[in-house]
Protein backbone atom coordinates (compact mmCIF):
# COMPACT_ATOMS: atom_id res chain seq x y z
CA UNK A 1 0.00 0.00 0.00
CA UNK A 2 1.25 3.49 -0.71
CA UNK A 3 -0.89 5.48 1.71
CA UNK A 4 -3.09 5.10 4.79
CA UNK A 5 -5.55 7.99 4.90
CA UNK A 6 -7.73 9.36 7.68
CA UNK A 7 -10.01 12.36 8.09
CA UNK A 8 -12.15 14.20 10.61
CA UNK A 9 -15.77 15.18 10.13
CA UNK A 10 -16.63 18.77 9.23
CA UNK A 11 -19.55 20.82 8.01
CA UNK A 12 -19.92 21.00 4.24
CA UNK A 13 -22.69 22.42 2.08
CA UNK A 14 -22.55 19.38 -0.23
CA UNK A 15 -22.81 16.81 2.57
CA UNK A 16 -26.44 15.92 1.96
CA UNK A 17 -29.04 15.60 4.67
CA UNK A 18 -26.68 15.49 7.65
CA UNK A 19 -24.55 18.46 6.57
CA UNK A 20 -21.28 16.91 7.76
CA UNK A 21 -18.78 14.64 6.10
CA UNK A 22 -15.35 13.09 6.60
CA UNK A 23 -14.73 12.35 2.92
CA UNK A 24 -11.60 14.50 2.96
CA UNK A 25 -9.03 11.85 3.87
CA UNK A 26 -5.33 12.76 4.10
CA UNK A 27 -2.25 10.52 4.19
CA UNK A 28 -1.21 9.69 7.72
CA UNK A 29 2.43 9.84 8.71
CA UNK A 30 3.43 6.64 10.44
CA UNK A 31 1.53 3.48 11.35
CA UNK A 32 -2.23 3.44 11.89
CA UNK A 33 -4.12 0.85 13.91
CA UNK A 34 -6.88 -0.78 11.85
CA UNK A 35 -9.71 -1.76 14.16
CA UNK A 36 -12.97 -3.61 13.56
CA UNK A 37 -14.86 -0.33 13.32
CA UNK A 38 -12.29 1.58 11.31
CA UNK A 39 -8.88 3.18 11.36
CA UNK A 40 -7.71 5.11 14.40
CA UNK A 41 -8.04 8.83 13.83
CA UNK A 42 -10.66 8.43 11.10
CA UNK A 43 -14.21 9.74 11.47
CA UNK A 44 -17.29 8.10 9.95
CA UNK A 45 -19.98 10.75 10.24
CA UNK A 46 -23.13 8.97 9.06
CA UNK A 47 -22.77 5.49 10.49
CA UNK A 48 -26.08 4.35 8.98
CA UNK A 49 -24.50 4.22 5.54
CA UNK A 50 -20.74 4.20 6.15
CA UNK A 51 -18.72 2.58 8.86
CA UNK A 52 -19.57 -0.25 11.18
CA UNK A 53 -18.08 -3.72 10.84
CA UNK A 54 -19.16 -4.20 7.20
CA UNK A 55 -17.67 -0.90 5.96
CA UNK A 56 -14.83 -0.37 8.37
CA UNK A 57 -12.24 0.52 5.72
CA UNK A 58 -12.52 1.77 2.13
CA UNK A 59 -9.75 1.05 -0.35
CA UNK A 60 -8.98 2.39 -3.82
CA UNK A 61 -6.08 1.85 -6.21
CA UNK A 62 -3.50 4.41 -7.27
CA UNK A 63 -3.82 3.04 -10.80
CA UNK A 64 -7.53 3.91 -10.88
CA UNK A 65 -6.85 7.33 -9.41
CA UNK A 66 -4.34 7.89 -12.21
CA UNK A 67 -6.92 6.75 -14.77
CA UNK A 68 -9.40 9.24 -13.37
CA UNK A 69 -6.73 11.95 -13.36
CA UNK A 70 -6.40 11.42 -17.10
CA UNK A 71 -10.16 11.52 -17.57
CA UNK A 72 -10.57 14.69 -15.51
CA UNK A 73 -7.39 16.43 -16.63
CA UNK A 74 -6.21 17.10 -13.09
CA UNK A 75 -3.95 15.62 -10.47
CA UNK A 76 -5.57 13.45 -7.80
CA UNK A 77 -3.81 12.93 -4.49
CA UNK A 78 -3.98 9.83 -2.34
CA UNK A 79 -7.16 9.84 -0.24
CA UNK A 80 -9.10 12.22 -2.49
CA UNK A 81 -11.84 9.63 -3.15
CA UNK A 82 -12.30 9.22 0.59
CA UNK A 83 -10.33 6.01 0.67
CA UNK A 84 -8.55 4.86 3.83
CA UNK A 85 -6.11 2.69 1.89
CA UNK A 86 -4.54 3.76 -1.39
CA UNK A 87 -3.06 0.63 -2.89
CA UNK A 88 -0.80 -0.07 -5.86
CA UNK A 89 -0.31 -3.20 -7.94
CA UNK A 90 -3.60 -4.80 -6.86
CA UNK A 91 -6.64 -5.00 -9.14
CA UNK A 92 -9.46 -4.19 -6.72
CA UNK A 93 -12.16 -4.14 -9.41
CA UNK A 94 -11.14 -7.66 -10.37
CA UNK A 95 -10.91 -8.87 -6.77
CA UNK A 96 -13.90 -10.86 -5.52
CA UNK A 97 -16.39 -10.50 -2.71
CA UNK A 98 -15.11 -12.50 0.26
CA UNK A 99 -11.47 -12.19 -0.74
CA UNK A 100 -9.18 -11.73 2.27
CA UNK A 101 -6.01 -9.66 2.48
CA UNK A 102 -3.32 -8.89 4.99
CA UNK A 103 -2.78 -5.14 5.38
CA UNK A 104 0.34 -4.75 7.44
CA UNK A 105 -0.57 -6.92 10.43
CA UNK A 106 -4.36 -6.57 9.98
CA UNK A 107 -6.50 -9.12 8.14
CA UNK A 108 -9.44 -7.76 6.14
CA UNK A 109 -12.15 -9.11 3.84
CA UNK A 110 -13.94 -7.53 0.87
CA UNK A 111 -17.61 -7.06 1.80
CA UNK A 112 -19.03 -4.82 -0.96
CA UNK A 113 -18.19 -2.23 -3.62
CA UNK A 114 -18.59 1.48 -3.04
CA UNK A 115 -21.75 3.06 -4.48
CA UNK A 116 -21.31 6.75 -5.40
CA UNK A 117 -23.43 9.37 -3.69
CA UNK A 118 -24.36 13.02 -3.77
CA UNK A 119 -21.74 13.96 -1.18
CA UNK A 120 -19.04 12.37 -3.33
CA UNK A 121 -20.32 14.33 -6.34
CA UNK A 122 -20.32 17.58 -4.36
CA UNK A 123 -16.84 16.91 -3.07
CA UNK A 124 -15.49 16.24 -6.57
CA UNK A 125 -17.32 19.19 -8.09
CA UNK A 126 -17.93 17.30 -11.33
CA UNK A 127 -21.21 17.54 -13.21
CA UNK A 128 -22.84 14.12 -13.57
CA UNK A 129 -20.22 12.57 -11.31
CA UNK A 130 -22.44 9.90 -9.69
CA UNK A 131 -23.45 8.44 -13.05
CA UNK A 132 -19.95 8.76 -14.47
CA UNK A 133 -18.31 7.04 -11.51
CA UNK A 134 -20.89 4.25 -11.50
CA UNK A 135 -20.51 3.57 -15.21
CA UNK A 136 -16.69 3.51 -15.07
CA UNK A 137 -16.77 0.24 -13.13
CA UNK A 138 -13.90 1.20 -10.82
CA UNK A 139 -15.73 1.44 -7.48
CA UNK A 140 -13.11 0.44 -4.95
CA UNK A 141 -14.08 -1.86 -2.08
CA UNK A 142 -15.33 -1.73 1.47
CA UNK A 143 -13.52 -4.06 3.85
CA UNK A 144 -14.47 -5.70 7.13
CA UNK A 145 -11.68 -6.24 9.61
CA UNK A 146 -11.25 -9.87 10.62
CA UNK A 147 -8.13 -9.32 12.69
CA UNK A 148 -7.11 -5.93 14.04
CA UNK A 149 -3.57 -4.80 13.32
CA UNK A 150 -1.31 -1.96 12.27
CA UNK A 151 -0.75 -0.69 8.73
CA UNK A 152 1.49 1.97 7.25
CA UNK A 153 2.53 3.29 3.87
CA UNK A 154 4.96 0.86 2.30
CA UNK A 155 3.46 -2.24 3.89
CA UNK A 156 2.58 -4.98 1.40
CA UNK A 157 -0.98 -6.10 0.70
CA UNK A 158 -1.00 -9.88 0.66
CA UNK A 159 -3.93 -11.80 -0.82
CA UNK A 160 -4.62 -14.60 1.66
CA UNK A 161 -7.65 -16.27 0.08
CA UNK A 162 -9.92 -15.85 -2.94
CA UNK A 163 -13.26 -17.70 -2.92
CA UNK A 164 -13.81 -19.62 -6.16
CA UNK A 165 -16.77 -18.58 -8.33
CA UNK A 166 -17.46 -15.43 -6.30
CA UNK A 167 -18.49 -12.16 -7.94
CA UNK A 168 -15.91 -9.46 -8.63
CA UNK A 169 -16.12 -6.06 -7.02
CA UNK A 170 -16.97 -4.51 -10.40
CA UNK A 171 -19.56 -7.23 -10.99
CA UNK A 172 -21.21 -6.55 -7.63
CA UNK A 173 -21.60 -2.93 -8.63
CA UNK A 174 -23.26 -3.98 -11.89
CA UNK A 175 -25.62 -6.12 -9.81
CA UNK A 176 -26.57 -3.08 -7.75
CA UNK A 177 -27.54 -1.24 -10.91
CA UNK A 178 -29.69 -4.00 -12.36
CA UNK A 179 -27.82 -7.11 -13.58
CA UNK A 180 -30.20 -9.84 -12.38
CA UNK A 181 -27.83 -12.71 -13.16
CA UNK A 182 -25.11 -11.13 -11.03
CA UNK A 183 -27.65 -10.48 -8.28
CA UNK A 184 -28.41 -14.19 -8.13
CA UNK A 185 -24.72 -15.05 -8.04
CA UNK A 186 -24.13 -12.52 -5.27
CA UNK A 187 -26.58 -14.37 -3.04
CA UNK A 188 -24.01 -17.17 -2.79
CA UNK A 189 -20.97 -14.92 -2.44
CA UNK A 190 -19.20 -15.67 0.86
CA UNK A 191 -18.49 -12.60 2.91
CA UNK A 192 -21.07 -10.36 1.21
CA UNK A 193 -22.31 -7.51 3.41
CA UNK A 194 -25.65 -8.76 4.88
CA UNK A 195 -27.34 -5.50 3.83
CA UNK A 196 -26.33 -6.19 0.25
CA UNK A 197 -27.72 -9.72 0.52
CA UNK A 198 -31.06 -8.29 1.66
CA UNK A 199 -31.05 -5.80 -1.22
CA UNK A 200 -30.45 -8.54 -3.77
CA UNK A 201 -33.22 -10.71 -2.32
CA UNK A 202 -35.69 -7.81 -2.31
CA UNK A 203 -34.86 -6.78 -5.88
CA UNK A 204 -35.22 -10.34 -7.19
CA UNK A 205 -38.50 -10.78 -5.32
CA UNK A 206 -39.81 -7.59 -6.94
CA UNK A 207 -38.79 -8.93 -10.33
CA UNK A 208 -40.55 -12.23 -9.72
CA UNK A 209 -43.67 -10.51 -8.41
CA UNK A 210 -43.85 -8.14 -11.36
CA UNK A 211 -43.28 -10.94 -13.84
CA UNK A 212 -41.25 -8.52 -15.93
CA UNK A 213 -38.43 -9.63 -18.22
CA UNK A 214 -36.57 -6.44 -17.41
CA UNK A 215 -33.70 -6.65 -14.95
CA UNK A 216 -34.47 -5.24 -11.49
CA UNK A 217 -32.35 -2.72 -9.65
CA UNK A 218 -31.11 -3.32 -6.14
CA UNK A 219 -32.56 0.04 -5.15
CA UNK A 220 -34.99 1.48 -7.65
CA UNK A 221 -34.35 4.99 -6.35
CA UNK A 222 -30.57 4.58 -6.64
CA UNK A 223 -29.89 4.60 -10.36
CA UNK A 224 -26.44 6.01 -11.21
CA UNK A 225 -27.78 9.49 -11.94
CA UNK A 226 -29.96 9.56 -8.83
CA UNK A 227 -27.99 7.94 -6.01
CA UNK A 228 -29.33 9.27 -2.74
CA UNK A 229 -27.27 12.10 -1.19
CA UNK A 230 -27.73 10.67 2.29
CA UNK A 231 -25.63 7.67 1.23
CA UNK A 232 -22.60 9.78 2.14
CA UNK A 233 -19.10 8.40 2.47
CA UNK A 234 -17.87 9.30 5.92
Amino acid sequence: MISVNTGRGRQARYAGRIGRTAIDKRPHNGPVTIRRLGADGDDQVDKRVHGGPEKAVYTYTREDLDWWAGQLGQKLRNGVFGENITSAGLDISGAVIGETWRLGSAVVQIASPRVPCGTFAGWMGQRGWVKRFAQAGRPGAYLRVLEEGVAAAGDPIEVLSRPPDSVTVAGAMRAFYGDAELMRRLLDAPGLDPEWHEMMVSALEREAGAGSPQAPTARAEAQPQEARPEEALG
